[in-house]
């Protein structure tokens, strides 16, 4: 399982011209399925994503996580963040778990944050064809892996 972090003062997610998904100052996690993720990857991820450190303290050193400063966390599936880029000219995506596979992994990562986060979190929709807005704080962007 691969996420792509940005810290954002502000992110949405548009299907068809409709928001559905929209945050104020937190994390937006563009999440990569790849086959056999399971369990042990969900429960890593997700503890990772609330407690990675990437928000400024008193000092403004990135010391303080998700969980600390209560902000949201917008979650959006992106199969081409597993794509296989590593030879020729166009991505192969036998390294991305298949759709309904990846759907299930991506469903329990949600419910996992959503029990653990009170703050909130929004999400895209997955397999839909969506257009994701961000202002990225920092810049500040990270690729985590569980």
């Amino acid at each position: 399982m691969l996420c792509l972090i940005q810290r954002v003062t502000r992110a949405s997610v548009a299907v068809d011209g409709d928001t559905v998904g929209v945050i104020g100052p937190g994390l937006l996690a563009l999440v990569g399925v790849e086959p056999g993720d399971a369990a042990a990857q969900v429960e890593r991820m997700a503890t990772r994503l609330l407690g990675y450190r990437v928000f400024a303290d008193d000092a403004g050193r990135m010391n303080r996580s998700l969980a600390d400063t209560g902000g949201g966390l917008l979650l959006v599936s992106q199969f081409t963040l597993a794509a296989d880029t590593g030879s020729g000219m166009r991505p192969g995506f036998s390294t991305a778990a298949a759709p309904a596979e990846a759907q299930a992994v991506f469903d329990r990562l949600v419910a996992l944050c959503r029990d653990r986060h009170v703050a909130g979190v929004e999400t895209g929709r997955f397999g839909a064809h969506m257009q994701v807005s961000l202002v990225n704080d920092g810049p500040v962007t990270f690729l985590l892996r569980a």
